[in-house]
């Protein structure tokens, strides 16, 4: 069996999959070379597949080698060259335009072959960068310059800083590899003030906390009344003005007693309790003729 291991080649990027079948010591931790579609590449090796999904392409691409100390020291002197590189980009920027446009950062190859610049819009249409990128493929002549389109939440993440929540590292740049679609409808369930300022980000964005409890969420709201039903209470009849899904608590507006919490286990609903009570009080044909087994007593 192929020897299937998942290989990023960005601390929190998106994971890869190669074959080691060639390199069958490669373990988590462990780098290694591997050809991509803009270049080799160096990435290391966050997990063996056990169950590997069916490829993509038809087969895996093969990992070419194990990384070895020169290359981890070459990959060093290959991000330097991308800071100055992206410096130099802000600089023709600045000259020739065009206007709106920021260059995020810089990405080098592993074998240098491959020049990208990440860049941000802030206008609706795509923006010309056709001479700029000419302009850095003469300063940058033996890699080939590309330009590519980013979206706020991929700079949030590059670039980093304070989250709007408070805390010292944003969740994009600290844990997250990949950006989960994220819906107004998921603060709505989680009982969210639907202020931008709460549910927004600092890319300016809905945040992407906001997925992070809303299964949960669901599911409780499933077991619970819906708001403004009639409930039945140890303290009377009342109506469901709130909900508290993760305590699986209801709060209940009691006419004389005000608002007050439930547990689910403490309320019934008002509707079956009152459909019951109606067919109890119905007459029975059948315990008329003297054939119903419902339990009832004669009237004296």
């Amino acid at each position: 069996m192929a020897h299937i291991v998942g290989i990023r080649f960005q601390k929190l990027g998106k994971t890869y999959h190669f074959n080691a079948s060639k390199v069958p010591d490669l373990k988590p931790g462990d780098f290694a070379v591997v050809d991509t579609r803009r270049g080799q590449q160096l990435g290391q090796v966050v997990q063996v597949i056990k169950d590997p999904p069916p490829p993509p392409g038809g087969s895996f691409k093969p990992i070419r080698r194990k990384a070895t100390p020169r290359d981890l020291v070459l990959r060093q002197v290959w991000h330097k060259k991308e800071i100055e590189a992206t410096i130099e980009c802000r600089a023709r920027l600045a000259k020739i335009g065009p206007k709106n446009v920021k260059i995020v950062a810089s990405e080098f190859s592993f074998d240098g072959k491959n020049l990208t610049f990440l860049y941000s819009y802030d206008g609706e249409s795509k923006p010309k960068m056709e001479r700029l990128r000419r302009e850095m493929q003469k300063r940058y002549s033996r890699s080939k310059v590309e330009m590519r389109l980013i979206g706020p939440r991929d700079v949030a993440k590059i670039i980093g800083g304070l989250g709007a929540c408070g805390l010292e590292t944003r969740c994009c740049s600290k844990f997250l590899t990949e950006f989960s679609p994220i819906s107004i409808k998921m603060a709505k369930a989680q009982g969210i003030s639907l202020n931008p300022s709460e549910i927004t980000g600092m890319c300016g964005r809905l945040r992407c906390c906001l997925i992070y409890e809303y299964e949960q969420y669901v599911q409780a709201r499933k077991v619970l009344p819906k708001i403004n039903k009639r409930v039945v209470t140890p303290l009377g009849e009342g109506k469901v003005v709130s909900l508290l899904p993760l305590k699986q608590a209801v709060i209940v507006d009691i006419p004389e007693r005000g608002r007050t919490e439930f547990l689910k286990h403490e309320i019934e609903p008002w509707d079956e309790l009152e459909a019951l009570r109606r067919k109890a009080q119905q007459p029975c044909e059948r315990h008329e003729n003297g054939g119903c087994d419902c339990g009832r007593k004669e009237a004296a």
